[in-house]
């Protein structure tokens, strides 16, 4: 409780009015509790106040949430900075029913895999060897919202804020932030890799990238070792096209990274290729990256990367990895803190809501590393649950809520094990089906 307090003060403090103030320290522990909703009315009642006060808090109140956000990018840097971290973009949608909601339209929702009624949001999250968060944020607006001068009214959207893409938000989010946060690698999805705009953007600011892209995407090879006839160029075709062309000598074993069943493996290939736009090719030469994932019916997986010559293929498959990390922090920020139970409709409400969820994620990553340097086993979630329990009953038997903790660790940990021998068992049995699927 002393820790949560002392987290909050320095953010809550930048507030201009006690009440503010006491309503940012109401609205975090609410959002870090163990509510089953995190809007603004359970909250309140929890925390025993009466809703108005709250609603007009996330909703009407003009405190700016930018300075927060500002302040929480230097405390990250601060305790999870590394030159090796990857800062990684991807956009999330939010569900919502009716149409007055700010930016709420029918758009794709990649949380279902299909066009729904929802909000959009384009998302920076920090990468690091010593832990990750989301740092950043931006609500994409579609162009029948910034053309609405009506609707634009009822929801408070500045007059400043015009329409961008959600190539444009990204770009926004990195010229602001880069220099601030530490890293060696740009992460992104297929929506952001596929854009050459999007890439020559991140060249031209002499940023590293692994950025996924599409099995269309076209691409011709930049340095061909064979061709036929009397072709002077490679032939033009799509990055899955090119795969099927691979001979087994192309393709590389490669460990990403320790599971729990076992260390998770795939095969790897890159080559130089040049990207093509009807039928003109870019004269940035780039890594086509295709990763397959070991199965009997592999997945496959590409990226465009400029990294340099030198850059191994392992160090290449350890980046694009390291994108799913994003994905954990949306599956951390809408499980534990609440990111998309937000009821306000306004361009304020909508900002400072996430800006606190923000915060709660983060003061959540910060009790993680603290006791993960003493109990490494625990996981984020079992840390969320325990605090939520806490916000709960303060008063309850911390030494029995620790038992059971322990007791599931434990549980846990004879789970690996199991895994990793049975891991071991059939290894040798899967060589020879690794071998064919070359």
């Amino acid at each position: 409780m002393d820790r949560l307090k002392e987290f909050v003060w320095p953010y809550a403090g930048m507030l201009y009015r006690r009440e503010l103030r006491g309503h940012c320290e109401d609205f975090v522990r609410g959002l870090l509790s163990d509510l089953s909703r995190k809007s603004t009315e359970p909250i309140a009642e929890r925390a025993g106040k009466h809703r108005r006060g709250l609603q007009r808090f996330i909703g009407e109140s003009d405190w700016d949430h930018t300075p927060l956000i500002d302040k929480m990018c230097g405390h990250v840097v601060d305790e999870i900075g590394s030159p090796e971290a990857v800062l990684a973009i991807d956009p999330t949608a939010f569900t919502k029913k009716g149409k007055a909601s700010v930016g709420v339209a029918r758009q794709w929702c990649g949380r279902t895999g299909q066009v729904e009624n929802c909000q959009l949001g384009v998302f920076l999250g920090y990468i690091s060897p010593k832990g990750r968060t989301l740092v950043d944020t931006r609500l994409f607006l579609p162009q029948e919202w910034t053309a609405d001068e009506g609707r634009r009214e009822l929801c408070h959207v500045p007059k400043s804020i015009k329409y961008k893409t959600t190539c444009e938000l990204a770009l926004e989010l990195f010229r602001e932030r880069r220099e601030l946060l530490p890293h060696a690698w740009v992460a992104a999805d297929a929506e952001f890799g596929r854009s050459q705009i999007f890439r020559a953007a991140l060249r031209q600011m002499e940023e590293r990238y692994i950025l996924a892209t599409e099995p269309r995407q076209r691409i011709r090879e930049a340095y061909p070792s064979k061709l036929e006839g009397n072709r002077r160029t490679a032939p033009i075709m799509n990055a899955f096209q090119f795969k099927d062309g691979l001979a087994a000598e192309d393709w590389k074993r490669v460990e990403v990274r320790t599971g729990t069943k076992g260390p998770i493996v795939v095969w790897a290939a890159r080559v130089l290729v040049q990207a093509t736009l009807r039928q003109r090719k870019d004269k940035a030469v780039e890594w086509l990256l295709i990763v397959r994932t070991e199965a009997r019916e592999p997945e496959y997986r590409y990226y465009m990367s400029n990294a340099e010559a030198d850059i191994s293929l392992e160090t290449l498959v350890s980046a694009a990895a390291a994108r799913w990390g994003i994905e954990d922090c949306f599956e951390r920020a809408k499980g534990r803190v609440g990111l998309g139970q937000y009821e306000a409709r306004s361009w304020v409400g909508w900002h400072h809501h996430v800006t606190l969820a923000l915060l709660s994620l983060w003061f959540l990553v910060l009790e993680q590393k603290r006791i993960g340097s003493r109990t490494p086993a625990i996981t984020l979630q079992q840390s969320a649950e325990a605090i939520g329990e806490l916000l709960r009953d303060p008063k309850m038997d911390v030494q029995e809520l620790a038992g059971r903790i322990t007791n599931r660790l434990r549980r846990n940990e004879e789970a690996r094990l199991n895994h990793w021998r049975r891991a071991a068992r059939t290894q040798k049995l899967r060589a020879p089906l690794v071998n064919e699927a070359q």
